[in-house]
């Protein structure tokens, strides 16, 4: 096999994006964007995201996908975009063709096959056959007024296992009007040596014709993969937001975005700030959790856990890389826990805004570890409870507390909720209902505050969870984020009850703000 020259690698860098979260990304099991949510998503990646192109569709799908597809292209040719928009079509006779043109499309993506394997046993024709197939389609979308590109479906293992059929392919067809040659990684199966060979081996022969990569994630190497195809001279790249796509996935935009600039300085057109707010985004709307651990965009990725970590960051960020958080829109915080030194206490005091003697510090750490070794899920918002439990401290009390409830769930009506709650001794009482039991209690609650012109909280995140293997009457931890004045402010309650739970951790949010004035936090 080839392998790139030198001179290859030592040239300037660039490539072109491909998002296709709207095709590719919505064959994730259980995926499925509807028309008003695809539309949302083509605007956040063309405007927000930068990304080049974006593959919105399948043709011929279904009624919803081309309801879906049209909006999208009458907003796109609004904005002088519709180049932009790209679907995947077949080798039909033209069919795909008909439906991309009626749906207002300008760029068909041809879905040929790259490996004699696929061609003999999935389509039972000739190389001669499909060739002429291709090129009567490829021919006709010109007739029409459409761009075509061509996928070479199944290209690494065909490129590894029948090279000569790839070539002959490739040769009949670059003379026709098709811009991209378009090369898949289809199940996943490639490593970023045999990548560069392989790609090598296209650029080595077809020098002029622009080869775009497409990675599937079934190794977990379709990120190095990606990196390994640009440094030897692919033009162009597909990824997808967190991933998504069949069985594994696909290349995910966010680690590829900043693994071109660190480690090839490819600048791309890529807002890297933008990442974060579009992830959570496809998150949100596809179900589909990004692990906590993912890189660039998971919660956890700029955490420090270590207090030896966090110590050297104290004394000139000793810890950090060249993945800085403010690049993408996030910052950097200290995990508590077990594994904590005073150093990550330190630095989540400073940013509650309490200063405590270097002897309560200790008191804290130790108290804070403690409950870590108990596997207890320690928030910087339990720090103050954590003081104040610890130094018996006055200057953070609960100054806002219940006093009791009721809540109320009967067949065929509204659930209800009654409150009596004690601010700084003074007991308001009210009722009210609402969609479910905590909806109402949280309907009585901002009574009380706007009764009083008190700001509060928006929730923005509702998590319950038990403990692994737990039963039913296990105890049940609900995490709820809120945000106040863009701060964001998470607190855990645990009860045996999920509601009970979600109370205890409403009522901890209530006391952070009063006692630590977040409302002037930004």
């Amino acid at each position: 096999m080839a392998e790139s020259s030198p001179d290859a690698l030592r040239r300037p860098l660039s490539c072109e994006w491909l998002d296709t979260t709207l095709r590719d990304g919505e064959q994730t099991a259980g995926v499925s964007f509807n028309a008003s949510e695809k539309l949302a998503i083509a605007q956040l990646l063309l405007e927000e995201l930068k990304i080049d192109r974006i593959e919105v569709a399948s043709a011929r799908v279904s009624q919803g996908e081309s309801e879906g597809f049209a909006r999208i292209c009458g907003w796109a040719s609004s904005r002088g975009l519709l180049e932009r928009i790209e679907v995947l079509g077949f080798i039909d006779g033209g069919v795909s063709v008909d439906w991309i043109a009626a749906g207002g499309g300008k760029v068909v993506n041809l879905l040929a096959k790259g490996s004699l394997n696929h061609l003999t046993n999935q389509l039972r024709k000739t190389p001669a056959e499909h060739i002429a197939d291709i090129s009567a389609v490829v021919e006709y979308a010109a007739k029409k007024g459409l761009q075509a590109n061509i996928y070479l479906e199944d290209w690494s293992r065909g490129i590894a296992d029948s090279p000569d059929y790839v070539f002959t392919l490739v040769d009949a067809l670059q003379g026709l009007p098709i811009r991209r040659f378009m090369l898949p990684d289809t199940l996943g199966v490639l490593d970023p040596w045999t990548t560069a060979a392989y790609i090598g081996q296209m650029k080595a022969r077809y020098p002029d014709l622009h080869f775009d990569f497409h990675g599937h994630n079934d190794y977990g190497l379709a990120v190095a993969n990606t990196l390994s195809a640009v440094r030897a001279g692919c033009a162009g790249i597909h990824v997808t937001v967190n991933g998504l796509g069949e069985r594994s996935g696909n290349t995910p935009v966010a680690p590829v975005a900043a693994g071109l600039r660190d480690m090839l300085g490819v600048r791309s057109g890529v807002e890297e700030s933008k990442l974060t707010h579009v992830s959570k985004y496809i998150e949100s709307i596809s179900g589909i959790r990004i692990p906590e651990n993912a890189p660039i965009v998971g919660e956890n990725v700029f955490t420090q856990t270590s207090g030896v970590h966090a110590d050297g960051d104290r004394k000139g960020d000793l810890y950090a890389n060249r993945l800085l958080p403010q690049r993408f829109g996030r910052e950097r915080t200290y995990a508590l826990g077990k594994m904590s030194g005073k150093a990550n206490i330190v630095e989540n005091l400073d940013k509650l805004g309490i200063n405590l003697s270097p002897d309560q510090v200790r008191l804290v750490t130790q108290r804070v570890v403690e409950l870590g070794d108990k596997k207890e899920m320690i928030t910087m918002e339990d720090l103050p409870f954590i003081v104040a439990d610890v130094l018996k401290s006055s200057a953070l009390q609960d100054n806002i507390r219940i006093v009791n409830y009721s809540l109320q769930l009967t067949k065929d009506m509204k659930p209800a909720a009654m409150l009596k709650l004690s601010i700084d001794g003074t007991e308001y009482e009210t009722s009210s209902n609402g969609d479910g039991q905590y909806h109402a209690f949280m309907r009585a609650l901002w009574k009380i505050y706007d009764r009083l012109g008190k700001p509060h909280p928006l929730l923005s995140d509702y998590q319950v969870s038990i403990p692994p293997g737990g039963k039913t009457d296990a105890l049940v931890a609900t995490t709820i984020i809120w945000d106040m004045n863009g701060h964001t402010i998470k607190t855990r309650g645990i009860d045996s009850d999920q509601t009970a739970a979600a109370i205890k951790a409403t009522v901890k949010m209530l006391n952070m703000v009063e006692n630590l004035d977040i409302t002037t936090l930004k």
